[in-house]
């Protein structure tokens, strides 16, 4: 791990094993993340994305290896440790519809609050904070039933803020969001990485999304990294067509001078 004196980085993981009923996912992985990094997480499907997220965070246990968020052992520390530190945005969000917009943020809170005291000045300062981050004061009062997917999107993302993590970890944020809503929530994580200093990791389905807003891109491939570095780098058309079987081109977007790719149909011979 990271040398004695030296700040540990955001994400240290080595030699993880994971998987389900017996079926390994992830093959001996190593992955480390620096603080201040905005890293994407790409593959097709079932080539360990979510798997990683969850192996990494100590919802799914490992078979081998070890990793340490912010220079905590996963495996040994307590959850309540690790949530003060660290915010999860996972896909099926379970957000009962009954609560407010200003309650549901408030649930970040949790891990900072004892049994024997409630809200304090500080919970309810923490909680405006992640609502003025957002964008989303003018939706605290409204039942989360009512909002929209994108706007219920920035709820949840607003929620895990209020927990005032270092890292924040991110499963498919965009999933079921139109393009608009698509970009609204990475325009948010890229304010919050760069004006705020967060350390973002963002699982994505979306190759374009995440070359444009992601600093470093990780590709994975049967539950290994097949490439790691730069969006340049890693979205390539060779690349692309090699890890999902598909037949497309990537070339250059103008304005940003970052990846792009196009669908062209087809698999591959």
């Amino acid at each position: 791990m990271s040398p004695p004196g030296s700040e540990p980085p955001a994400i240290e993981a080595r030699g993880l094993v994971c998987g389900y009923e017996g079926r390994e996912v992830l093959h001996g992985l190593d992955l480390t993340v620096s603080r201040g990094a905005f890293l994407g997480v790409l593959g097709p499907n079932g080539s360990g994305k979510s798997t990683l997220l969850r192996a990494i965070t100590g919802a799914r246990p490992l078979t081998a290896g070890e990793a340490t968020l912010l220079g905590i052992p996963v495996r040994r520390a307590h959850r309540r440790r690790i949530a003060q530190r660290v915010g999860v945005v996972p896909q099926a969000t379970g957000v009962p519809f009954e609560f407010t917009a200003r309650e549901v943020v408030a649930m970040g809170r949790a891990p900072h609050i004892t049994r024997l005291h409630g809200e304090s000045e500080r919970d309810r300062y923490a909680v405006e904070a992640a609502l003025d981050r957002t964008d989303t004061q003018a939706l605290r009062d409204r039942f989360v039933s009512e909002l929209s997917g994108g706007e219920a999107q920035r709820v949840i993302i607003a929620r895990a803020l209020a927990q005032e993590p270092e890292l924040l970890l991110l499963d498919e944020p965009t999933a079921f969001l139109d393009l608009n809503h698509q970009i609204d929530v990475f325009e948010l994580l890229r304010r919050l990485n760069r004006d705020q200093g967060l350390t973002v990791l963002c699982v994505s389905h979306d190759l374009n999304l995440a070359s444009l807003y992601c600093d470093r891109v990780i590709l994975l491939r049967e539950g290994r990294i097949a490439a790691d570095g730069a969006p340049g780098d890693v979205v390539t058309t060779e690349q692309i067509r090699e890890v999902y079987g598909a037949q497309v081109l990537v070339d250059t977007d103008t304005p940003s001078g970052r990846p792009r790719v196009t669908l062209i149909g087809g698999s591959l011979p």
